[in-house]
């Protein structure tokens, strides 16, 4: 099975502690978002886990210790690190990007470059933030990046009602613009060595070195591992793509990076009520156990078939 971290808040970053606990412990109680009392526990244990995928802002804070190269070498992990061209106007809490640069070259030295993807997203346009600006950032962070990643996840701002809310006045990127900017960032990437993956975006845009099959699909995730996966036939998590989404260990409204985009966090009040309720030591990420509380095991195998393809994967 997949073990996801990264869709409702930033793990490394925040809870790097709370994390290693548990991998030491075995197993994560994670409460369902939209009904409190179901509480889901997962076992952490490679023989059922075949890869544990992180999706972060900043890895450095989990990253220089030897609980890091217990995990890489005792897991298969497959990493997404957001890299833009913001400032502190719209990401108040993410480190500057040529920090993010460094964070990047270091994990990928460390884990490989065929598991480690840079995200850039998401994209929208304002004076400050144009679309020939997007090209001549994108440009130098791909260059900076040629030799850590062979992929990179490209997507638009999406407009959830929390955007809307937190981000006033933004707007959607027109086609017309998101058409200039993929055509040049498909072009840059193939210059540099990086395939671009669209995330949830109109399958018009796909064109070479372009696809639109997902960031985190079946694919990916062996030419990563350098194996065959024999994924349980379900219904996908998100129509517009075939990434293996679901069992996330995360929490909404508990990422610190105060990012105006976000989709994940309400407001910065309710993060910061929910982080005063987090225990490095509990088996929840928020708070703990509830007398209410009905707890299932995970239905959890592995996916791997165990052949190994020389040929077929980078």
């Amino acid at each position: 099975m997949i073990l996801n971290t990264g869709s409702r808040t930033d793990i490394p970053a925040y809870y790097g502690k709370w994390f290693y606990n548990r991998v030491r412990e075995g197993y994560v109680l994670v409460r369902n978002p939209y009904f409190p009392a179901q509480v889901t526990k997962y076992l952490l244990r490679p023989e059922v886990v075949d890869v544990m995928v992180f999706c972060t802002k900043n890895p450095e804070p989990m990253m220089n210790n030897d609980e890091f190269k217990n995990l890489i070498s005792t897991f298969d992990t497959f990493w997404f690190v957001t890299i833009t061209p913001y400032g502190k106007d719209i990401e108040p809490f993410v480190p500057p990007k040529e920090q993010a640069i460094q964070s990047f070259q270091t994990l990928s030295a460390l884990v490989g470059k065929q598991r480690i993807s840079w995200r850039y997203d998401p994209v929208f346009i304002t004076d400050k933030y144009s679309v020939k600006e997007h090209i001549k950032q994108f440009r130098a962070m791909a260059g900076a990046l040629a030799d850590d990643t062979s992929q990179c996840v490209v997507s638009f701002i999406d407009l959830y009602e929390k955007t809307k809310k937190n981000f006033r006045g933004i707007r959607s990127v027109t086609a017309e613009e998101q058409e200039q900017l993929i055509t040049a960032f498909a072009e840059i990437a193939g210059k540099f060595g990086m395939q671009i993956h669209l995330c949830c975006e109109n399958v018009r845009l796909v064109q070479s070195n372009v696809d639109a099959d997902g960031c985190m699909s079946k694919t990916v995730l062996e030419n990563a591992l350098g194996c065959k996966l024999e994924v349980p036939h379900k219904q996908a998590a998100r129509k517009e793509c075939d990434c293996l989404l679901g069992a996330d260990i995360g929490a909404y409204n508990t990422c610190g990076h105060g990012c105006l985009y976000c989709y994940a966090n309400y407001d910065m009040a309710t993060v910061a009520a929910n982080r005063m309720n987090h225990n490095p030591s509990s088996p929840f990420l928020i708070g703990g156990a509830r007398a209410e509380d009905i707890v299932k095991n995970a239905v959890q195998k592995s996916w791997k078939n165990g052949q190994l393809d020389l040929f077929g994967f980078i």
